[in-house]
């Protein structure tokens, strides 16, 4: 099992920045990729940024230039970065993790942190 622990989230106004952490912990030999997912009322959970072990990244359309996803394999913690915020950014950003690829599926995830950006 692993065990995934979002924190980070927040208010914040139109233009301004974030950062989100996920602290990660368990059977972490079998995670291969890690992904920040967002899903806002209405709305089905989106893939915002995934990376891989071995360094594949995937950006949404609607965060490239914006957003960077990083990890630290060290400290077992996972980052999005995220600048120029827009009120469309406003979600409960989750935090996965999967053996897969960057692509996934996803088999762990975290309870989420919300982001909200006002206008």
């Amino acid at each position: 099992q692993v065990q995934l622990v979002e924190s980070g989230g927040g208010l914040v106004q139109v233009g301004g920045s974030l950062g989100l952490s996920c602290a990660a912990s368990g059977s972490l030999f079998s995670v291969n990729a890690m992904a920040w997912y967002r899903q806002s009322p209405g709305k089905e959970r989106e893939l915002v940024a995934s990376l891989s072990r071995g360094g594949s990244l995937y950006y949404a359309d609607s965060v490239k230039g914006r957003f960077t996803i990083s990890r630290d394999n060290a400290k077992n913690t996972m980052y999005l970065q995220m600048n120029s915020l827009e009120p469309e950014d406003t979600a409960m950003y989750y935090c996965a993790a999967g053996v897969g690829s960057y692509a996934g599926p996803y088999n762990y995830w975290g309870q989420g942190t919300q982001v909200t950006v006002a206008s």
